[in-house]
């Protein structure tokens, strides 16, 4: 049931509409507003409606490039309160961002106070910051007057505000954009002005200029950071003809020589939108996480330029390798996703090419040189047509101040008058004869002219100069309808007007050469860890309760240890700073640490699972260090069992990796070195078996196969070792027994074997 209403904007909606539709039609309106209006620029001025409404604001207000500051309040409250009907923190962001040099590669805005800075700071309230339009911003607007653009009424219809701006440069390109909408985005990065505009020329020159020409001419974005660009050729022309892609940027830096083989990297300039606080917080956590061993501090040493300071922690190591090992791992690489979705003609949303973006800009252009010479010729026809009556009057000057003196309606006499009739000057009001009803030569506009003409414009001089500015206006109609009526004047003017603007603000000028530079992308060898590290004897103690520790140097591994109250050591060992130590856990999952990264052996050292994502219900199997090229027995308590590379169980992550897969119930049981041709496997009932190694399949990852078959209980013990050598373990004595004859225990994998032999460990335990 629906409520009756007469107020008209009010809209029923029937009970029986689906909710489906009703919900449907109004998220599309919101969809729409939200892409055309809010996040999505135009192609032909490159601006949102809140930039446009900005520097529309900021003119009107009369800020000019040379004259004063207004304050910020100011031009915001204007702006919402005329044109823009949002927030005005939202139109003050806004403006502060196109007044950021770091953000904008030529700001719109010239801003005077805190705007920000890299650092990622916020600009001061508006109320303490002060503005004004720059050069190119005037760019924009030149010929706004001249009814260059459609003008529509603003959100109350008290006044009038533009559809687009004329923009006498490819703004979109040369600034960028961003902006989420609804169910679409774009991301468009800044380029070169002087490149755009060659760009620009050439395809005025020939429109069905290939791609690869064009992007010759525009090899890739200019971002007001600096940086260097990676990115491989063809995927840069790949981006460019399909308007989706990405484009790879890095830092520019450089190594310092800081005498007797000393050295520092030094960062002098960042990608584009990284702040760098957190630049250098990522860097500092790299260096406390021990995630890059080879940097051992980083400094900001910026002022009004950029100055990021990196220390190596051994000077042995290549600064290639060191920065490519810190591009992996922080902001001082990016991949900026361009995504060209922008407004054709203001209202149709579409992925472009560089091609048509930079064509509808053209279109633009000439569109607005055609306005504004239909606008010229109006105004020239219109002092044309005053001039014309001027003279007139120096022609029959005697007769038009006899009219003006003594006619009661001058006006309607001097239209009614007959010019091309000679008249005698008027002595008094009675010998003036009033004009008698004639065909008319003078238009009700010349009539009102020369009413309001000054008496010291009757001289003769004027005179001559009226007919100069005559014959020049004449002139100059004639060349404009021809600029309207032929094509080929059109772009010929549109490229000397674009040349005129390249000259201005091109690569001759400090802000407009190029600051992004292209390098290609040297595939560094991967980095081993060890030649970042510096290379010290260390022993590695590891107690029952998981706390982990490394001494330097390699002590006696029988002397005493001290460890937590109701501790015990379980693992220990010598190892050195450059080793990965893999830790197995009963979950099936290897995880790696650095010996470098080990706490020190002052103190107790730390749980281990600070250090690696390793469940509080899993038990620490095992812990060796790693060595390239071996295999590695692994078995679950079940009795399954494979053998690994040593290869496949390094991790990269906290996480591990997943490589012995057990079921609820069961863990891991060991992790063995293979050395040998045999196996020999263990239960927990006593039973020994053992079998060729051939017989275990080698695997990455899985369950593996059966090892032995038990009627119950599971997996003691297993080892490889030579036949040829005999079987060999430790007696509950700790002699060392060695059982050259196996041929009882042989037999086929998966069988039950038989008892151990007599002196076997009660622990059923090899060692």
């Amino acid at each position: 049931m629906t409520e009756n209403t007469d107020d008209p904007k009010i809209e029923p909606v029937e009970i029986a509409e689906p909710l489906r539709r009703a919900i449907g039609e109004r998220y599309l309106t919101y969809a729409l507003s939200t892409i055309m209006h809010r996040a999505l620029p135009d192609a032909r001025d490159g601006l949102k409606p809140v930039h446009r409404r900005i520097l529309w604001a900021m003119r009107r207000l009369r800020l000019t490039p040379t004259g004063g500051f207004l304050k910020s309040a100011k031009i915001s409250g204007d702006t919402m309160g005329d044109f823009h009907p949002h927030g005005d923190s939202a139109i003050y962001d806004a403006m502060v961002r196109l007044a950021q040099d770091f953000n904008m590669r030529y700001p719109l805005v010239d801003g005077q106070g805190n705007f920000g800075n890299i650092d990622g700071d916020n600009a001061a309230a508006s109320r303490y910051t002060e503005a004004r339009i720059t050069a190119l911003t005037e760019a924009l607007l030149e010929g706004i007057d001249e009814t260059a653009v459609d003008f529509r009424p603003n959100y109350d219809g008290r006044l009038e505000e533009p559809v687009v701006l004329p923009a006498a440069f490819p703004n979109l390109l040369a600034n960028g954009a961003s902006g989420i909408a609804v169910g679409m985005a774009t991301n468009i990065p800044p380029h070169n002005l002087h490149e755009l505009i060659d760009g620009c020329q050439a395809l005025i020159q020939d429109p069905d200029l290939p791609d690869e020409d064009l992007v010759k001419l525009i090899p890739g974005p200019d971002f007001p950071t600096g940086g260097v660009i990676v990115e491989p050729r063809d995927s840069i022309l790949d981006t460019y003809r399909t308007g989706r892609g990405a484009i790879r940027m890095r830092a520019r830096w450089s190594v310092e020589d800081l005498g007797r083989g000393g050295w520092q990297i030094v960062v002098t300039e960042i990608p584009y939108q990284v702040q760098k606080s957190k630049l250098i917080e990522r860097l500092a956590e790299l260096i406390q996480l021990k995630k890059v061993p080879a940097l051992a501090d980083v400094r900001d040493e910026s002022a009004a330029d950029i100055r990021i300071v990196l220390e190596p922690r051994v000077r042995t190591i290549d600064p290639d390798m060191l920065m490519g090992m810190l591009f992996k791992n922080s902001d001082l690489e990016l991949r900026f996703s361009l995504n060209m979705n922008v407004l054709i003609d203001g209202r149709v949303p579409r992925v472009c090419s560089l091609r048509e973006v930079l064509r509808a800009f053209l279109d633009h252009r000439r569109d607005v040189l055609q306005r504004r010479t239909a606008h010229r010729i109006e105004k020239i026809d219109h002092r044309l047509e005053i001039l014309e009556g001027f003279i007139i009057t120096f022609l029959n000057l005697d007769r038009v101040i006899d009219i003006i003196r003594y006619d009661a309606d001058p006006k309607a006499a001097l239209m009614a008058e007959s010019w091309g009739k000679k008249h005698r000057r008027a002595t008094s009001e009675d010998d003036y004869q009033p004009p008698k009803p004639g065909k008319g030569e003078l238009s009700e506009v010349q009539a009102e002219a020369i009413l309001n003409m000054r008496l010291r414009s009757l001289r003769k001089l004027e005179e001559l100069e009226l007919v100069a500015e005559r014959d020049a206006l004449r002139d100059e109609r004639a060349d404009l309808a021809a600029l309207l009526a032929d094509v080929g004047l059109q772009w010929a003017r549109i490229a000397r007007d674009l040349a005129d603007v390249q000259r201005q603000f091109g690569k001759g000028t400090e802000a407009g050469r190029r600051r992004t530079d292209f390098a290609d992308l040297a595939e560094v060898e991967e980095v081993p860890l060890e030649a970042m590290i510096e290379r010290e004897p260390i022993t590695v103690i590891c107690s029952k309760m998981g706390w982990i520790r490394a001494m330097k140097g390699h002590v006696a591994l029988d002397q005493e240890m001290k460890f937590k109250d109701g501790d015990e050591g379980r693992f220990v060992f010598h190892a050195e700073t450059t080793d990965r130590i893999v830790v197995v856990g009963a979950n099936g999952r290897f995880y790696t640490l650095m010996g470098a990264n080990l706490p020190g052996g002052r103190g107790m050292g730390e749980p281990v699972r600070l250090m690696i994502d390793l469940p509080n219900d899993a038990e620490i199997t095992d812990l060796m260090i790693w060595r390239a090229g071996e295999k590695l027995l692994v078995a679950s308590t079940a009795g399954d069992g494979f053998i690994v590379p040593s290869d496949e169980v390094l991790a990269q992550t906290r996480a591990g990796k997943q490589v012995l897969t057990v079921k609820e119930g069961v863990r891991t049981a060991l992790c063995r070195r293979v050395t040998g041709d045999h196996v020999a496997v263990v239960g927990e009932n006593r039973k020994l078996l053992v079998f060729p190694l051939a017989d275990l399949p080698e695997m990455a990852k899985g369950k593996g196969v059966r090892l032995q078959k038990y009627k119950d209980g599971g997996l003691s013990d297993a080892i490889t070792f030579t036949l040829a050598d005999g079987l060999t373990w430790k007696d509950p004595a700790g002699r060392t027994r060695t059982e050259p004859d196996l041929t009882q225990w042989k037999g086929a994998r998966a069988s039950a074997g038989a008892m151990a032999p007599r002196g076997f460990p009660r622990d059923n335990r090899f060692t």
